[in-house]
């Protein structure tokens, strides 16, 4: 059984952590945070992007081909930086090297991005992506769901949204053989599911690459009665 006592210490030192002076992971000044002003201006420029799939678009360009095509289950989808430099590496320490001190930064940076605010205000829900158990055993922690809590800790709902099973790495594969990959992966808590019914959510995570899960997750909330989806991520693949 966890002791619940090394739970909170181990929660404490990791605040505690990310309140200590280091050097800015781009450029390695020392400006006591995680990335200094000066790279965050210099790489988190705001760009023209598809108000329902994040995706880059020309300026003046009011949505993407692909979404006017089809229109996707997100009223709105925010992203605030493209997948590459130096946020890609710093999104792969976040998740991947155990390191969670990232999530304040990060989550900084998507709340200063154009959009972002009006999407959190106005949402009555907001659910990070979660993880299936076996993934969450292997990582220590859902990156969404400490992204969410930095973005809207009294709106955010870690138990809401499920995760039924494991899918395999969906990094490498096409569209349509990860929305296969999905179906069936999420569900709403049985016994919370009128929670849903009309309500504004926000979904969350990380990155989104074709919107498959993103996707898979609003058709659930749909279904479950939500009157309204939309999702917020640090990062957009180009």
């Amino acid at each position: 059984m966890r002791n619940p006592m090394a739970s909170r210490i181990s929660a404490a030192w990791q605040r505690a952590l990310a309140r200590l002076p280091s050097q800015c992971a781009v450029c390695q000044s020392w400006p006591a945070q995680r990335v200094c002003g000066a790279c965050a201006a210099r790489f988190a420029q705001p760009r023209a992007r598809c108000p329902t799939c994040a995706i880059a678009v020309e300026a003046g360009q009011q949505q993407c081909s692909a979404c006017l095509h089809q229109p996707p289950p997100l009223a709105r989808c925010v992203a605030a930086v493209d997948y590459a430099y130096p946020w890609a590496d710093a999104l792969s320490d976040f998740k991947f090297r155990s390191d969670p001190g990232w999530a304040s930064t990060l989550a900084l940076l998507l709340r200063s991005t154009p959009w972002a605010e009006p999407v959190l205000d106005g949402a009555d829900l907001v659910l990070p992506l979660p993880l299936s158990r076996q993934r969450l055993r292997q990582r220590g922690f859902n990156q969404a769901l400490l992204l969410a809590r930095q973005l809207a800790p009294d709106k955010t709902d870690a138990t809401l949204l499920l995760r039924l099973h494991d899918t395999p790495a969906q990094s490498s594969l096409a569209r349509a053989q990860r929305l296969e990959n999905l179906h069936g992966a999420f569900a709403i808590e049985p016994l919370r599911a009128h929670r849903v019914s009309g309500q504004r959510v926000v979904l969350i995570d990380d990155v989104m690459t074709t919107g498959a899960t993103l996707h898979a997750a609003a058709g659930v909330l749909h279904r479950a009665g939500a009157a309204q989806v939309s999702a917020l991520v640090v990062a957009r693949t180009p």
